[in-house]
């Protein structure tokens, strides 16, 4: 199974301040842990929601909306792709992470990643699911 792993952001991450020299290091020897176990597939820290946008939509309409954005505890601040034997796994990786947040308390979301199959009954032929696997090689082969 696949699942991300979402960092929260905190009022530091969307101040825009960056992490400590120890915290960097720490996060590093934990991903070198994580790729070398085979779990980690990405991962990446995000810039503060004053340098993005959103994009609303309604109808027809779309409606760009520039950052930052109020709801720190809604932001995300980073995000690993993790492929895992169950979600006790993810649990117990996670466990063991550095704390994304120097000083303040942090919150991590663990969600699983929908997989071809879990769409088995709206995609009885099985089109979907194949083109879909054929773009995943294809973003493999790119990589």
């Amino acid at each position: 199974m696949r699942v991300m792993v979402i960092v929260k952001a905190s009022k530091q991450s969307e101040a825009g301040v960056m992490p400590s020299t120890q915290l960097l290091q720490a996060m590093g020897k934990f991903n070198e842990e994580l790729a070398a176990a085979g779990v980690m597939q990405a991962g990446e820290g995000l810039k503060p929601s004053s340098q993005g946008v959103r994009v609303r939509f309604s109808g027809d309409q779309r409606t760009v909306i520039d950052g930052p954005f109020t709801e720190t505890k809604e932001l995300i601040a980073g995000y690993w792709i993790w492929k895992v034997d169950s979600m006790r796994e993810a649990i117990d990786w996670l466990k063991r992470c550095p704390c994304p947040t120097e000083g303040e308390e942090s919150d991590v979301e663990i969600r699983p990643i929908f997989e071809a199959e879990d769409f088995a009954e709206q995609d009885p032929t099985g089109e979907i699911r194949a083109a879909e696997q054929k773009l995943r090689d294809e973003l493999e082969r790119g990589r």
